[in-house]
C-alpha cells in the first residue's frame, strides 16, 4: 500500500511560529496569558508512562499554587488512542485535556493532524534560558523533535538493548544476524511489542538501520530495505507483537519469553518491581547506536487563557532541578532528568535506594561508548509506525 502523504501542516512544523519579513524567518513572541484570578481545575494526560516521573511535581506545583490551581485531574489512555480522542474533542469545539505527557510517538501523530497549540519561541518568557539548562542530547530532542510544540521533561538514551535471563540463553546474540540465527533456532522465545505503542519496541525498529549499514537510517520509506526484509524475516519466529512493553516484561518474567527488547530504564523498573527477576542480562549488538528517546509536555489547542496560564506556569516549575529529581523516580526512564546538573544525589532516598540496587554499573560506559542518535522526525516517524503495521505487524498477531 503505497504510503498516504502528511498535511503540509505536520511536515513544515514550526513555520507557524515565525513570518516572513524580508525574506528572513522570525520568532513571533506572544503575550503571556495573565494568570486566573481565581483557581481552576486542569486535566493532565498521560500516554507515555511520565506520570511515574513527573506526578509528585504536579502534586507540588499543585500544592504550591492553591490561588490558581483547583485541582489536576490526570487520566491515562494508549498512545495510539491519543490522536483520534484530541480530534474529537477539537472538532466538537471542546477542550476537555489540558496538558499531555507523550512519547514521540503520541507527539508524532498529534502533529501530523495540526492538533497542538505552539508554545516556543511564543512563550519563550515562561522558559528563559530553557535551552542552556537542557543536557545535550536532550536539547537535541527538544529543538529536533518537539519543534517548539513539545517541550521535554525527562530523557534517557533509551536503547536498543537486548534483556534475557542467562539461565535460558546459552550463547548470548552479538550480532543482528546472530538475533536472527537464534530466533530461528528458539521460535516463539523472542519478543517486542508494536512500535507505535512502546519505547522499546520503536527504538529497536529506529536501531536496526543503523546496525544493518541500510542505506539512510532517517528514512524509513527510501532508505530502510534491509531494516523491513530482516523485520519481515525475524517476524516468522515471533508468535505476538503485544500493544504495550508491559506484556514482554511479564512473559520474560514468567518463563514464556526467554529473550525481548529493552531500554535501560524498562530493564531497571520491572526488575525493581519484581515483574523481571533481578538477575536478568541486558546486551547491545555490535555497531549499536543508542536511539534516545524523552518524554514531552504538549498543549491541545483550544485552551482557554486562564487554563493556557496555568498550564505553561505549571510545564516551567516541573523543569526547575528540584522537580526533575523525581525523575529518576525507580528507574523507569534511566537516567531520567532532562536538565544539566541535577544528580542522583537530589533523588528522594527510595529512588536512590532503587538506582544503587537495579541499576547497573556498566550502563556509563555503555552510554559513553556508543553513538546516541536522535530518533525520526515526527513526521517519518508516522510513516514509519504505518509501513511497520503494513510490512511486519500485519502478518503476526498483535494482542
Amino acid at each position: 500500500m503505497r504510503d498516504l502523504p502528511l498535511p503540509r501542516r505536520a511536515i513544515v512544523g514550526g513555520l507557524t511560529a515565525a513570518t516572513v519579513l524580508g525574506g528572513t524567518l522570525r520568532p513571533v513572541r506572544a503575550a503571556l496569558p495573565p494568570m486566573p484570578r481565581s483557581p481552576v481545575a486542569i486535566s493532565v494526560m498521560d500516554v507515555s508512562g511520565a506520570l511515574a516521573l513527573h506526578q509528585r511535581a504536579f502534586d507540588d506545583y499543585r500544592a504550591a499554587k492553591r490561588d490558581v490551581v483547583s485541582r489536576i485531574t490526570f487520566v491515562k489512555a494508549p498512545a495510539p488512542e491519543l490522536a483520534a480522542k484530541i480530534k474529537a474533542q477539537q472538532d466538537a469545539g471542546r477542550s476537555d485535556l489540558d496538558l499531555v505527557l507523550t512519547g514521540s510517538d503520541g507527539l508524532a501523530s498529534g502533529l501530523a493532524l495540526n492538533l497542538w497549540q505552539h508554545i516556543l519561541p511564543e512563550y519563550d518568557e515562561k522558559f528563559p534560558s530553557l535551552e542552556a539548562s537542557y543536557q545535550p542530547a536532550a536539547l537535541n530532542l527538544h529543538r529536533e523533535q518537539g519543534g517548539g510544540f513539545g517541550v521535554v521533561c525527562s530523557y534517557y538514551p533509551s536503547g536498543p538493548l537486548l534483556e534475557y535471563m542467562p539461565a535460558r540463553v546459552a550463547e548470548v546474540p552479538r550480532t543482528a544476524e546472530d538475533l536472527l540465527a537464534w530466533a530461528k533456532a528458539h521460535p516463539g522465545k523472542f519478543m517486542y511489542a508494536r512500535p507505535s505503542n512502546s519505547g522499546p519496541g520503536r527504538t529497536f525498529m529506529m536501531g536496526l538501520p543503523y546496525l544493518l549499514g541500510d542505506r539512510d537510517p532517517k528514512d524509513p520509506v527510501g532508505g530502510w530495505d534491509k531494516t523491513w526484509a530482516y523485520l519481515q524475516e525475524l517476524g516468522q519466529y515471533i508468535e505476538s507483537y503485544p500493544s504495550g512493553t508491559g506484556v514482554t516484561m511479564r512473559e520474560l518474567g514468567d518463563g514464556s519469553r526467554d529473550m525481548i527488547v529493552s531500554t535501560t530504564g524498562w530493564d531497571i523498573n520491572p526488575r525493581a518491581l519484581g515483574i523481571v527477576p533481578k538477575e536478568a542480562k541486558v546486551a547491545v549488538l555490535q555497531g549499536h547506536h543508542w536511539v534516545s528517546d524523552a518524554n514531552y509536555m504538549v498543549v491541545p489547542k483550544g485552551l482557554s487563557q486562564d487554563r493556557l496560564a496555568v498550564v505553561l506556569d505549571m510545564m516551567a516549575f516541573v523543569l526547575q532541578p528540584k522537580m526533575q529529581a523525581y525523575a529518576y523516580d525507580e528507574g523507569y526512564l534511566y537516567p531520567g532528568p532532562a536538565v544539566k546538573d541535577v544528580g542522583l544525589d537530589l533523588a528522594p532516598p527510595e529512588s536512590r535506594r532503587v538506582i544503587e540496587e537495579f541499576g547497573r554499573p556498566e550502563y556509563a560506559a555503555m552510554i559513553a561508548d556508543h553513538p546516541i542518535e536522535l530518533p525520526l522526525k515526527p513526521d517519518q516517524m508516522v510513516l514509519a509506525f504505518r509501513r511497520w503495521d503494513e510490512l511486519v505487524g500485519s502478518r503476526v498477531a498483535r494482542r
